[in-house]
């Protein structure tokens, strides 16, 4: 079971899972939960959402908790400029609409009862500010939940590494069988959370 955050440690909760587990999905209905039942929460962040033509995925999008949206990464992009973005598998990272997107929601600023980031990746790495911005939350003391990847080949990406071995920070493994259970112990420890907020 997850251990509970070091009292005065980081209000970290990272949800982290196989490809397709739906760590985004348990992500998108926390914040249903929260929205229904604590409507006057003010809570910024971003999800990724894959972009489907048919039953092929073709990219993926961000979408910001205040209903914007734009591309994360393609593999149908071939413009001359997407021909120096970064690649992941067949998909070409665009670092710029990324970070247009996902950094002005990563500002701390008074108000701000909860931070949701799904997810912190290899794409979202791409992104030389985005590591940066989400230290300073993590450093705000104010509640954070992320998804993160599990390690390939035992492999962590450096920037994941330094989240799941982050003081206080407590993981969720997400897998087929528990996901609904763990929709409902992580909401309600957001909800602890915000409590002695």
């Amino acid at each position: 079971m997850a251990m509970a955050a070091a009292p005065g440690g980081s209000k970290c909760l990272l949800v982290t899972g196989p490809p397709g587990v739906g760590k985004t999905t348990l992500i998108t209905r926390v914040l249903e939960a929260l929205r229904t039942f604590h409507p006057h929460l003010t809570v910024q962040g971003f999800y990724t959402r894959e972009v489907r033509e048919g039953a092929d995925r073709v990219g993926f999008e961000v979408v910001t908790l205040d209903g914007r949206r734009g591309p994360l990464a393609s593999s149908k992009i071939s413009s001359t400029e997407s021909f120096r973005w970064p690649t992941v598998g067949k998909y070409k990272v665009d670092v710029a609409s990324f970070e247009s997107l996902a950094l002005p929601q990563l500002q701390v600023k008074e108000g701000i009862d909860l931070f949701i980031v799904d997810e912190v990746g290899k794409m979202e790495l791409y992104s030389s500010s985005f590591f940066p911005a989400v230290l300073r939350v993590l450093d705000s003391n104010i509640p954070f939940l992320a998804t993160i990847p599990i390690p390939k080949f035992g492999r962590d990406i450096p920037g994941v590494a330094r989240l799941r071995n982050h003081p206080g920070a407590t993981i969720f493994t997400l897998n087929p069988g528990n996901r609904d259970a763990m929709k409902d112990t992580i909401y309600s420890q957001i909800v602890n959370l915000l409590q002695n907020h």
